[in-house]
C-alpha cells in the first residue's frame, strides 16, 4: 500500500461495510454522505502535498454533484477534462487509461479533436495544413467542430448507449472517418479536449475540470513535443502563437466555469496514488 493510501486510510475504514440500497434515496443519500467525506479528507490531504492536484474547487460543487447523484442515480457520470494547448490534460487522460487498463474500471474516454470537421478539401487547396493556418484559417474555433453530433454523442453515453464516434486523423490530411470509433457507455464517461469547454456542450457535465499550466512551461513541453515529431522549430513557434491565441479566445474563458482547477505540473505517480484511493473508496461496499 502506497504512502497515500497509508496516511488516509485507518484500518477500521478498510473493512467492507453492507451495500445501502442505491435504488432507495436514502441508500442514495447515504452514499453521498460518505462520499462527501471521502472527497472532503482528499482535498485536506492534498493541500499538504508538495505540488497539490487541487488548485481550486468550487464551494457549490460537491453539493451540486451529490444532489445529481441522489436525484438521477441512472444516468452515467460525464466529466469534462480541458486546458490550453500542453497543459497536461492529454497527459493526465493517459494516465487515466492506463490506470484504466490495469484495474479494469468501468470508464470510458472521449477525445474531442476527433469532432473536428473535414477539412481535407481546403488543406488540398492550401498545400499543408500549415499553408491553410497560416492564411488565417482558424481551426480551432467552435464551427470548426462536429458539436450538434458531440452533444448527441455525449447524451446517448449518458443514458446507456454505445456510440460510433469519429476518428480525425492527425497526420495533417485534414481527413475525418465518420463512425469509426466506438466507444462503450460505462459508469464514468471523461470528455478530453477544448471542445469539451464550448457552450454547445459545457452544460452537460457532472464534473468540470480545467488543467491550469504557465505559460513559459507549457511552451517548453510545446517545442519539445514538435522536436520529437521532427517539426521544423520555426513552424512550431508559428503553431505556438497560434494555439495561444486560439487558448485565449475559446479556452481560458471556461475556467471559472469549471469545478475544479487542476495543476498541470501535479506528479503523475501523486496523481495516480489519488485514482486508487478513490477506486478503493467507491468500491468499499459489499454486497447485501
Amino acid at each position: 500500500m502506497n504512502a497515500l493510501i497509508r496516511d488516509l486510510v485507518e484500518s477500521k475504514e478498510t473493512e467492507k461495510i453492507q451495500k445501502p440500497n442505491f435504488d432507495t434515496r436514502i441508500g442514495r443519500e447515504f452514499l453521498a454522505f460518505y462520499l462527501k467525506t471521502k472527497f472532503r479528507q482528499i482535498i485536506n490531504y492534498d493541500k499538504k502535498a508538495a505540488k497539490r492536484l487541487f488548485l481550486n474547487v468550487k464551494s457549490d460543487f460537491l453539493e451540486n454533484f451529490l444532489d445529481r447523484l441522489i436525484n438521477q442515480p441512472k444516468r452515467k457520470i460525464l466529466i469534462s477534462i480541458t486546458g490550453e494547448s500542453a497543459s497536461g490534460k492529454s497527459t493526465i487522460c493517459a494516465n487515466i487509461k492506463k490506470y484504466i487498463e490495469q484495474n479494469n474500471l468501468p470508464i470510458s474516454i472521449v477525445n474531442t479533436d476527433n469532432y473536428f470537421n473535414d477539412i481535407s478539401d481546403l488543406i488540398k487547396q492550401h498545400g499543408t495544413f500549415d499553408a491553410l493556418r497560416d492564411a488565417g484559417y482558424d481551426v480551432d474555433s467552435p464551427r470548426n467542430f462536429q458539436l450538434d453530433l458531440l452533444r448527441s454523442d455525449i447524451e446517448d453515453l449518458a443514458s446507456g448507449k454505445d456510440v460510433m464516434i469519429p476518428e480525425y486523423l492527425v497526420n495533417g490530411t485534414g481527413v475525418s472517418v465518420p463512425r469509426a470509433i466506438k466507444i462503450e457507455s460505462k459508469k464514468i464517461i471523461i470528455v478530453e479536449g477544448m471542445a469539451a469547454t464550448y457552450k454547445e456542450v459545457h452544460d452537460m457535465f457532472d464534473i468540470k475540470i480545467y488543467i491550469d499550466l504557465d505559460n513559459k512551461t507549457r511552451k517548453k513541453r510545446f517545442l519539445d513535443r514538435a522536436k520529437i515529431r521532427n517539426q521544423d522549430h520555426n513552424n512550431a513557434l508559428k503553431h505556438w502563437d497560434y494555439v495561444c491565441e486560439a487558448g485565449r479566445k475559446y479556452i481560458v474563458p471556461a475556467k471559472d466555469n469549471c469545478d475544479i482547477i487542476a495543476n498541470g505540473e501535479c506528479d503523475l505517480e501523486y496523481f495516480t496514488q489519488l485514482l486508487e484511493y478513490i477506486n478503493l473508496i467507491t468500491n468499499n461496499f459489499c454486497e447485501v
